[in-house]
């Protein structure tokens, strides 16, 4: 029955991706047949102010956005960013940008400095279009953006503190066109827009999302977990990942659904949103499923009307404790990074599990679990130098077959062409093949589900957000006068994903640890500064000088096995302290939250 409805799920997307195609179909002509069949229904419900902006609202509104652009001389294939908080007004932006053919540069809100110019940078953007709620970060950059970039400043106007030049978005929307511009020379398999990845080699990387991509995300979840457009969506995830912008507002912009965005996730107003504006599918990333479960019992978490959660990272051993808790009856768990071409998703509601590839049906869809060595996550080849498959139960990276002509097996890579290659690696189903690294390691069951393993290579998780170790090694080897620095990822009972951990080689310890904490919170967002810190006299290196995390990972923080000062960051206080075996208890035992 699962591969049934698994070849009925693609093989439905996979139509409607050719129909799409033959047509010369884009996201906004889509949007426009949702318009046509949902007019005066309500598209999006903003939290923060309760306002809601049915589907034409949400089209008038992108057609002036359109317009304003075409009237400021933006042509097709221009770049232009957006840098704001979630709101309505956000999926309007870059909605009216593909109007045109504009492409959207959807910024990380949490970046400042270096990696804030870099993202525009790499993506040339021609604008920036920012929210008033971060006129301090964009001006500490102005200077470092080149003249000829135009800002726009959406939210309330402020003219003494915006940076010079720049102007105010409101008046200029209202005064311009709201009829549709005429549409651009643009097909299915064309750019959208760019979401940054957290960049696993140093700063983030543009990926490119084409029009197919899109649909081909938000329209796999649709069909696959059975949602109608009579659900209502609650989406508190960042507008500029995948899964807020597409797998969340896909489903309004697709298949006009209503879906409610908040500006961020809070767990103590959670329950009480989906009571009050009737959401039946809730998204989560793993970190906001044990956020909700720590949070004390309270009655809205059973009077809700939410039939299904909807996202990835949902950790086995609290999967069932949070369906009983919340009386969710359907847990919706899917893998799929922003650029990947092998998405899974688990349609069956089986517990632990991110998806289910067919063992009768490979060829359905070619994917599989290619062995690798796990400490160096090389790729282990067979005398033919094809890779080996893995058998049920045996830890494997996730690799799915390239068919650059097929939009569902396509890969679209990165703005920069050698992090494109990194992600390619040829004989993996057969010699000579072309196939994409996932840079995951999953486990299949006997059965064909698949269970994930972990995250391989430079990127921990934390707080729901990729942490590239190397830019954080980066950045605090510049704050310690450029000492080694080793950033790594360890485990703490409980909690969801990685704890940052730096080890620093201070042989003097001649370290001030509240001046670095200080310097430390300019550069570094809350989810990427270290939880341990791990003073030692010297950085064991490779003979490539590449940093040896393995045994640093493997010693972990616990200050009984490893004879080095050991330090924990108490953000109530706002200070490194001493890492002894009493702390380290009350962190095991949870008694200490993180």
């Amino acid at each position: 029955v699962r591969t049934i409805l698994r070849a009925y799920v693609l093989l439905r997307v996979k139509m409607n991706v050719k129909r799409h195609v033959r047509e010369k179909n884009t996201i906004p002509k889509i949007f426009a047949e949702t318009v046509q069949r949902h007019g005066d229904k309500t598209a999006l419900i903003f939290e923060g102010t309760g306002e809601r902006w049915t589907f034409h609202q949400l089209d008038e509104y992108s057609n002036r956005v359109a317009n304003l652009l075409l009237d400021r001389g933006f042509k097709e294939g221009d770049v232009v960013a957006i840098f704001m908080e979630n709101r309505s007004e956000y999926v309007g932006l870059w909605l009216g940008m593909a109007k045109i053919g504009v492409e959207a540069a959807l910024i990380n809100f949490n970046l400042r400095l270096e990696s804030l110019v870099h993202c525009v940078t790499i993506s040339n953007s021609k604008a920036v279009i920012f929210g008033s709620e971060l006129i301090d970060a964009v001006s500490e950059v102005h200077s470092s953006m080149g003249k000829a970039v135009q800002m726009f400043c959406s939210g309330d106007w402020d003219p003494k503190r915006v940076p010079q030049g720049t102007e105010c978005l409101e008046p200029l929307l209202a005064s311009a066109s709201s009829r549709l511009p005429r549409p651009p020379q643009r097909c299915f398999t064309d750019r959208l827009f760019y979401i940054y990845t957290s960049g696993t080699t140093g700063m983030p990387k543009a990926a490119i999302v084409v029009h197919s991509r899109y649909y081909r995300m938000a329209a796999l979840v649709y069909y696959g977990f059975r949602m109608t457009s009579d659900d209502t969506l609650y989406d508190c995830l960042p507008l500029y990942h995948s899964a807020g912008n597409i797998v969340g507002v896909g489903q309004c912009i697709i298949h006009g659904m209503t879906v409610v965005i908040r500006k961020k996730f809070s767990a103590s107003r959670f329950w009480d949103d989906c009571a009050k504006y009737n959401c039946t599918i809730v998204q989560y990333i793993g970190e906001i499923c044990r956020y909700l479960l720590n949070q004390p019992v309270r009655d809205a978490e059973q009077q809700h009307q939410v039939r299904m959660a909807l996202g990835n990272g949902l950790r086995q051993s609290i999967w069932e404790e949070f369906m009983n808790r919340f009386n969710i009856p359907q847990i919706a768990e899917f893998y799929g990074a922003t650029e990947c071409n092998c998405s899974l998703g688990n349609f069956g509601n089986k517990v632990g599990a991110c998806g289910f590839n067919s063992q009768i049906l490979p060829f359905v869809y070619p994917i599989r679990l290619v062995r690798v060595d796990e400490e160096t996550l090389e790729l282990i080849r067979g005398p033919d130098g094809v890779c080996i498959p893995c058998k049920p139960g045996e830890p494997g990276q996730l690799v799915g077959k390239i068919i650059q002509n097929d939009p569902l097996r396509r890969f679209d890579g990165y703005v920069n062409q050698s992090a494109t290659t990194k992600k390619i690696a040829h004989s993996v189903f057969k010699k000579g093949d072309s196939a994409y690294l996932s840079g995951d390691v999953l486990i299949m069951d006997k059965y064909g589900h698949m269970y994930f393993k972990d995250r391989t290579g430079d990127t921990f998780r934390w707080k729901g957000e990729n942490v590239s170790t190397t830019e954080v090694e980066g950045t605090l080897s510049r704050l310690l006068d450029m000492k080694d620095v080793v950033v790594y990822g360890v485990e703490v009972p409980g909690a969801e994903g990685k704890a940052g951990m730096a080890a620093i080689a201070d042989p003097s310890r001649s370290t001030n640890l509240e001046k670095f904490v200080k310097d430390m919170e300019k550069v570094l967002p809350p989810y990427a500064r270290p939880v341990f810190l791990r003073c030692l006299p010297e950085v064991d290196k490779t003979g490539t000088f590449k940093f040896q995390k393995t045994e640093l990972r493997r010693d972990g923080f616990n200050p009984t096995a490893v004879s080095d000062r050991l330090f924990f960051l108490d953000t109530s206080r706002g200070r490194y302290v001493p890492l002894d075996e009493e702390l380290y208890r009350s962190i095991l035992s949870g008694k200490h939250k993180l």
